[in-house]
């Protein structure tokens, strides 16, 4: 049996393993692990099994990897992350140039408010800066162009904008569906509501391109009760969310979104396996849990599931999940899994014909191109968020396609790119089957009460489970320290 201590053995811990204790757990907002024993007794295992770990963790993407990393600070080394992919990241992902650059073709931006994410990278000395977006945007429709002056923004109209802020303050982030209104604003779509609010025609494209980029779907599907929410987390300000300066678009990482979760998989070694999907979690309501992988049996106390719900309904569960979780992650929608292209060119252009590289197209393929070069513009590289039903599926001639409206957009010398990518992630990588979680109306009215809630041994995790930024990278962040804490507290309770 492991060992067993009284209430005053925490009195003999050294000085920094105190202070180790409460850093670790004062970054997830409380002390909890004042009589944890030190790290050389956590890594002892339970029950005095030599293959029981105190925590299992799946998926090592930012949350995964967050929780994982919290826990080694805590003192707990009886852990290990399982994830399926051949590579860490989740849906962060970087493509590679030559010159050592890279390209972001996953989630990418961070802004205000977004203080996990942005002290993550400054304790991974991960570096900053600003998105570029000085200069004109162009308009494609049909034939024609236009260049216009954003001034950082999607171009959504700004009275409308602060009616959807003071409503959000009636919609808290972490909970929608505990808002005195959620009955009334859960009937309707984003659409709905902005139908009736007198939108001039020239305005509906900034809107459509707006709730799409930031909520996966059309404005006629996504929740209305939802994107309030995604509002309240921008401290109610509907530009925060929506635009690139002052807002969530913001910031980019040097080195690119991915290389967080490419140092704290390089700090946590062999704890980090991957190519090994979980299939199976058997009981999960006993005092230990076992999961089955594609290349062996682990067995853990706790399993933090940092993966997003829709996957975790492709788990196999034995006993089966409560009705009110499994019926959850049945309904979460997964059906936005986004393709997103990196155009290199030898250098950015356009910026000297005073673009800012963005190109928001009415009716056509692309939804929004953008200046995504490195910091210092030594190359010129244009990304865009493009549609999969518009677009060819065989890349050559995806390729092309983009290259003529770019030339249209911006110039000739947009026919002659020295590189491409094109990630669609509904084909290309099995285990992002969403990207961006678009709500419907009425789902957190019906689903909502089960998304946190642990069931016996299993603590849910995951950006999707965040009290705010849900659904982004700090969101990731937030829900994976608080998963560890779940984890320690339970531990220690048990």
């Amino acid at each position: 049996m492991a060992k067993k201590f009284s209430s005053d053995r925490s009195a003999n811990l050294p000085r920094r393993q105190w202070l180790k204790y409460a850093g670790a757990s004062a970054a997830a907002g409380t002390i909890a692990l004042a009589a944890r024993q030190s790290s050389a007794e956590a890594v002892t295992p339970a029950h005095g099994s030599s293959d029981v770990l105190d925590v299992v963790i799946v998926g090592a993407g930012l949350a995964g990897l967050t929780a994982a990393r919290d826990l080694r600070q805590a003192g707990c080394g009886s852990f290990l992350v399982l994830e399926a992919r051949n590579r860490v990241g989740g849906r962060t992902l970087n493509y590679n140039i030559d010159g050592g650059y890279v390209s972001e073709v996953g989630g990418q931006w961070i802004g205000p408010g977004q203080t996990a994410v942005a002290d993550l990278a400054r304790e991974l000395d991960v570096g900053t800066f600003p998105t570029y977006y000085k200069g004109k945007t162009v308009i494609l429709g049909g034939n024609g162009r236009v260049e216009i002056d954003l001034r950082g923004t999607f171009g959504t109209d700004e009275a409308v904008g602060a009616r959807l802020s003071k409503l959000s303050r009636e919609v808290p982030s972490g909970a929608p569906w505990k808002s005195a209104r959620a009955g009334e604003l859960d009937k309707l779509s984003v659409g709905d509501w902005l139908a009736g609010q007198n939108i001039k025609p020239e305005d509906r494209m900034g809107w459509n391109t707006s709730v799409s980029l930031s909520g996966g779907s059309t404005p006629a599907k996504m929740g209305l009760l939802h994107f309030l929410s995604m509002i309240n987390s921008a401290d109610c300000e509907y530009e925060q969310l929506d635009s690139i300066r002052h807002s969530a678009q913001e910031t980019r990482f040097i080195g690119g979104s991915q290389i967080l979760s490419n140092k704290m998989a390089e700090q946590l070694g062999e704890k980090v396996r991957l190519s090994s999907p979980v299939r199976r979690i058997s009981d999960w309501d006993r005092d230990v849990i076992t999961l089955h992988t594609d290349r062996e049996r682990v067995r853990a106390r706790k399993v933090i599931m940092a993966i997003h719900p829709a996957l975790c309904h492709q788990v196999q569960f034995d006993p089966p999940l409560p009705e009110k979780r499994a019926a959850l992650q049945r309904a979460w929608p997964a059906h936005s899994p986004a393709r997103k292209t990196a155009m290199v060119y030898r250098r950015p252009f356009w910026r000297d014909k005073g673009l800012n590289g963005s190109i928001f197209q009415v009716n056509g393929p692309i939804f929004w191109a953008f200046d995504n070069s490195p910091p210092g513009g030594e190359i010129g590289v244009v990304n865009a968020f493009i549609s999969t039903a518009m677009v060819p599926s065989d890349r050559d001639a995806a390729k092309r396609m983009q290259m003529e409206l770019y030339a249209q957009a911006l110039g000739e010398e947009a026919l002659s790119p020295v590189a491409y990518h094109d990630q669609d992630w509904g084909r290309d990588d099995p285990w992002t089957i969403t990207c961006i979680s678009a709500i419907p109306p009425g789902f957190w009215s019906k689903h909502g009460e089960a998304l946190r809630p642990p069931c016996g041994n299993l603590i849910w995790s995951g950006t999707e489970t965040a009290d705010i930024w849900a659904g982004y990278m700090d969101g990731a962040v937030r829900s994976g320290r608080l998963g560890a804490l779940q984890a320690l507290n339970a531990l220690r309770r048990a």
